[in-house]
């Protein structure tokens, strides 16, 4: 019987190579590389073991000159980082997959700052993120030798065990695709001007790496189409389309996106729909005979065969969703389509890279912990001993807990206080743009329903006493946290005077849906994560008039590391709320609030209806404490106590449903493990003194 799905499992050539399906992971960081080469290579050995017919690296460095540190990206800057790739390329090639590495020489982008080489570019340019240096524009000398390293990178890539090699002109982030920009190349000779002198060099390099290694390995030239910024840089309809026809059958594959990366992997928050970049990349198969892969945070199987079908892509790439969900290709070949755990869009998975620290993913908690922990995602040691659990609260944290805990084997009674399931993850989710966080419930609470060693009691607030009569010995408390009426937050340490007679209006109650009747509400940001900036959008989107203050000097500081401060900060001015950045709220009385510069000390009266404290949550863990007092009273009444989730320790999403998970695959495990080998590190090894 025919699959609608089969068309997705053909076969496809690129090259010399054949890729076993369609499904291609397509570049991306780790915050492992060439520090962690083997927690790197375990993170693509599940990819492919997930069914991905090629599994790519994340971004290699060619030569000290694109010095990426801290960022600890992949390197092959000679012949003695061979070896590691080459851990990377077996472990894939072991699960039957292509392996695939992205050449890269970063320009500008590359800081440079552990080996401190001058900085390239194709012309003398000041840097971005105030980097005290400039980069000088390269001479010919300087070009010549770009072609020699890149060439060697190629040699040395093949010889690392490679079968599709990159050139790289993505993101913003790489020489070709600067050499291509007129506002960064004004350079009058043979490589500035026309259109066709600014891509002599990435004509050169696919040239060169074809002529190197191009009858062993296939050559996939990796390319941003539009830089999303219309006339101001390239556009799809224009220079992006007149590349991709003057060079259409040079590469054995295209690889094509937006740029710069907030576009190409901008959050669901921001571009909600699956196959968001489609409109850009659509054209690329008219003029090319090669295959082509794009991405678009891809996680519907029907939506993948439409694109295959109408011959918008050969390939369904995916970085993103792969992370999420190291198994889609298989859960789709077998028929288990509803078991995917869909990617939610949220770049907890980016803000890791930014922060130069393994990758982590919020859907996916065993993500980054292949090989240092040995943690499958789709595999779980079986119980031991013990026969039941109690799980207290179904937030993240209590899901994920449940959900492990009844794949090991053992009877799970999960109590939940409300009447829904989800905790702060379904409460966040009815917020403005967040929808797609609902999927981190969707997922274990589907799971959890299909099983028969599971009992889920809604309503059920359970006092100490009646989880002392429920006599189950091992109790998991995942109660949550609440958001702090008093003030206290990161700028200030003490409670904030307030008068008592202006309404006060905490984040748990807007996501409960009890919108305030009038405004102004002034919202202040005293966490700086994420959820204030949210709150903002969500009472403008409700009609209501909002004054946002932060001690901070830009709305939502941390969303930085997640691609998306900027669009936040715009997105506010447009829906025009009142901005006071720098401030710190210093007093509350009967019509409003005293702000204070953080700089000057400097005061300013604001009038508003009521006011919405940001700042710092409470762990719930009342319950926790009042049955650890019977514990100790009664030891034999429990073996197991654990506080779990943002009850234990307050944090984001990802770090509660990794804190339940935890505790799951940790539950009957050696009582030392934890303490004493919480991870396997990977030591620099010097024996040899090189």
């Amino acid at each position: 019987m025919t699959n609608k799905y089969d068309v997705l499992f053909e076969p496809v050539q690129i090259g010399p190579v054949t890729a076993k399906n369609r499904f291609y992971q397509v570049p991306h960081c780790t915050g492992m590389g060439y520090l962690r080469p083997r927690a790197e290579a375990a993170v693509r050995a599940m990819k492919a073991e997930g069914g991905w017919g090629v599994v790519s690296s994340q971004e290699t460095e060619i030569h000290p000159t694109s010095d990426l540190s801290p960022c600890p990206e992949n390197r092959l800057w000679d012949d003695r980082d061979i070896p590691a790739l080459r851990l990377m390329s077996d472990a894939i090639h072991e699960k039957d997959s292509l392996a695939a590495i992205q050449l890269a020489h970063n320009g500008y982008h590359a800081y440079n700052n552990a080996s401190r080489a001058p900085l390239l570019a194709p012309s003398d340019i000041s840097l971005h993120n105030l980097n005290p240096k400039q980069a000088r524009g390269m001479d010919k000398e300087d070009i010549r030798n770009l072609r020699k390293w890149h060439r060697d990178a190629a040699r040395r890539a093949r010889e690392a065990g490679f079968d599709i090699v990159y050139v790289y002109a993505g993101h913003c982030m790489t020489l070709v695709q600067h050499f291509l920009l007129p506002r960064l190349n004004d350079r009058t000779d043979e490589y500035g001007g026309s259109l066709e002198n600014r891509a002599r060099l990435m004509r050169e390099l696919l040239e060169e790496t074809k002529e190197e290694i191009g009858d062993d390995c296939a050559v996939a030239m990796r390319f941003a189409v539009d830089e999303m910024m219309g006339v101001d840089g390239m556009q799809a309809a224009e220079e992006g389309r007149a590349i991709v026809e003057m060079l259409a059958e040079l590469p054995d594959l295209w690889d094509v996106n937006v740029s710069d990366w907030s576009n190409d992997s901008a959050t669901s928050r921001f571009a909600p729909n699956e196959g968001y970049q489609t409109p850009y990349i659509e054209f690329v198969k008219q003029v090319t005979t090669k295959p082509v892969v794009a991405v678009g945070r891809l996680t519907s199987p029907d939506l993948m065969v439409s694109m295959v079908n109408r011959g918008i892509v050969d390939f369904i790439g995916a970085a993103r969703p792969s992370i999420a969900d190291p198994f889609i290709p298989n859960k789709i070949k077998e028929g288990r389509i509803e078991e995917i755990r869909e990617c939610i869009g949220c770049n907890i998975c980016v803000s890791a890279d930014n922060l130069a620290v393994p990758i982590r993913c919020t859907q996916n908690p065993t993500m980054g912990e292949e090989w240092r922990r040995g943690w499958h995602p789709e595999k779980i040691d079986p119980k031991g001993e013990e026969e039941a659990a109690l799980v207290i609260g179904a937030g993240p944290s209590g899901l994920e807990c449940a959900m492990q805990l009844a794949r090991r084997g053992y009877h799970v009674t999960l109590a939940e206080a409300s009447s829904e399931l989800g905790g702060r993850a379904r409460l966040e989710a009815k917020l403005t743009g967040l929808n797609a966080w609902k999927r981190v419930v969707d997922h274990r609470v589907y799971d959890l329903q299909q099983r028969g060693n599971v009992e889920i009691f809604l309503e059920s607030d359970l006092s100490a006493d009646q989880v002392v009569e429920l006599g189950i010995p091992n109790v998991f408390v995942a109660t949550g946290s609440s958001w702090r009426s008093d003030g206290l937050g990161r700028h200030s340490r003490t409670k904030i005077p307030n008068s008592g007679k202006l309404r006060l209006i905490a984040p748990d109650d807007i996501m409960l849906g009890k919108l305030p009747t009038d405004g102004p509400v002034l919202i202040y940001d005293d966490e700086q994560i994420y959820l204030g900036g949210v709150l903002a959008e969500h009472l403008n989107e409700n009609g209501i008039e909002v004054i946002f203050v932060t001690p901070a000097t830009m709305v939502s500081p941390w969303t930085e590391s997640t691609l998306e401060q900027g669009r936040i900060q715009k997105s506010l001015i447009d829906r025009g709320v009142t901005l006071r950045i720098s401030h710190s709220l210093q007093s509350i009385d009967e019509t409003g609030c005293t702000l204070g510069c953080v700089y000057s000390g400097k005061d300013q009266k604001v009038e508003c209806s009521s006011i919405l404290l940001v700042t710092e949550r409470v762990r719930n863990c009342t319950l926790f404490n009042e049955v650890e007092k019977f514990q100790e009273a009664k030891p034999e009444q429990f073996k197991t106590l654990k506080l779990i989730g943002d009850a234990a320790s307050p944090g984001l999403i990802v770090d509660a449903v990794f804190s339940g998970h935890m505790a799951a695959r940790h539950f009957e495990a050696d009582p030392d493990l934890e303490a004493d080998e919480y991870f396997q590190r990977e030591i620099i090894n010097l024996e040899d003194g090189s």
